[in-house]
């Protein structure tokens, strides 16, 4: 028990001779600890950006249906060079003709729907103009339900509304709020592209990413949409299953009715992609584990780089305390002694450099996840791992320092002039 008091009245003496060091050699220090600072601050920024954004982006993926997966034309990524995208470039759009032909074929499905943008202008009623930044997007009945899109007020888009090709409409919570400030928007008319168009719904509040999300966008049939825009680019296809028990089977049965229709070869692979949500989610996992790495990587040459600047650092100071040290010595100080306060002084200087880089990432990086209108965030483990890590390089770099600093020769330290 003496031993463990001793121990510990010995770390909290170093402590405070390491700050004391510090103190007296302002300039020098803070030169020092800015190196720390910078490598901690790039970690923490990009993980806290990253997290916050990653975690927005997985639940929204995550909130489209675990049982839904989309049908493209192009991949949501690739990363297989030029010549690939050659080659989805060279197949056939997915167009309307073959939705109607494969939500006829797909008996296992729950439902079968398509939702595309069309155009991005400014909205008008008879109380308000917005910017041009209002998303009119087109879409079959079924898409509602693949989409998660609840309806608080007045209907969806009907088949009938499809089929009729009418001028109706649902409106985003917030594009409905700046449309209709002093009433409801049902039953009202808005004004978009000089087409005048009846709302019949109003959706439920999501939140969005950017400003054309969810909450301020146009909801309109799609043959509507196509009717006055016209459609030259591939459609994508959303399919939703019963259930997960059902879901591959479901995916095999579209799979091999668009082969059909396509008129694919047995032989042929096929000439468009089918991403499920979970897919979607590890492709973007998989980007995101890359720039995570990357600056890591980066972030830790420069870590280094400061650890060697707090090791030569170190080495001047141990020049400069060379009678210091002998005194201490001359005075019952153990080479452990000496040892224990250099080292402590490099960790100080490291802890004190990352918990500035700590405060600064996480402020930067939840300033970035604001700035893209994601939920703000604290990447507690990387917190923690980066205090390690200033820990490590304190006691790794300073461990050289410290040793030469306990092994000089008492009586050769005490004549030091």
């Amino acid at each position: 028990m003496k031993k463990q008091i001793r121990f510990y009245n010995e770390i909290r003496e170093s402590i405070l001779m390491a700050f004391s060091a510090v103190v007296a050699n302002k300039l020098r220090s803070i030169l020092t600890l800015l190196g720390i600072l910078v490598g901690v601050f790039s970690i923490i920024l990009v993980m806290t950006a990253m997290r916050a954004l990653q975690d927005y982006v997985e639940n929204e993926l995550s909130g489209l249906g675990a049982n839904t997966a989309q049908i493209k034309k192009w991949p949501s990524l690739n990363f297989d060079g030029p010549a690939s995208w050659q080659k989805y470039a060279r197949r056939t759009n997915l167009d309307y003709e073959q939705f109607k032909k494969l939500r006829a074929r797909a008996t296992l499905a729950k439902g079968v729907s398509i939702i595309e943008g069309f155009r991005t202008d400014e909205a008008s009623s008879r109380f308000e103009t917005t910017n041009p930044n209002i998303n009119l997007q087109g879409l079959t009945a079924q898409a509602f339900s693949a989409r998660n899109m609840v309806v608080e007020e007045g209907r969806a888009i009907t088949d009938t509304d499809v089929e009729s090709r009418r001028n109706v409409c649902l409106l985003g919570y917030e594009l409905a709020k700046k449309l209709f400030p002093y009433t409801s928007a049902l039953g009202e008319t808005i004004r978009f592209d000089s087409i005048n168009y009846l709302v019949v719904g109003v959706l439920e509040k999501k939140g969005s990413l950017f400003d054309a999300g969810s909450d301020n966008m146009i909801l309109v049939p799609l043959t509507t949409a196509m009717n006055y825009y016209g459609h030259r680019r591939s459609m994508n296809f959303l399919i939703e299953a019963h259930d997960r028990a059902s879901y591959e089977d479901t995916i095999e049965q579209v799979r091999g009715a668009l082969r059909n229709i396509r008129r694919l070869k047995p032989t042929d692979e096929d000439d468009f992609e089918i991403e499920s949500n979970d897919s979607l989610i590890r492709q973007f996992q998989n980007v995101t584990f890359s720039i995570r790495v990357g600056i890591t990587v980066v972030s830790s040459i420069a870590l280094v780089a400061a650890g060697i600047g707090i090791m030569n650092i170190m080495l001047v100071s141990v020049t400069e305390r060379t009678r210091e040290i002998g005194v201490r010595r001359a005075i019952g100080a153990k080479k452990r002694n000496i040892m224990i306060q250099f080292i402590m002084e490099a960790v100080v200087l490291c802890q004190m450099g990352g918990i500035a880089g700590v405060i600064l990432g996480v402020l930067g990086g939840n300033i970035a996840a604001k700035f893209l209108k994601v939920p703000m965030t604290v990447p507690v483990d990387w917190v923690v791992i980066g205090l390690v890590i200033c820990s490590a390089v304190g006691i790794v770099f300073g461990s050289y320092p410290a040793w030469k600093a306990a092994n000089l020769d008492p009586i050769e330290s005490l004549r030091h002039e």
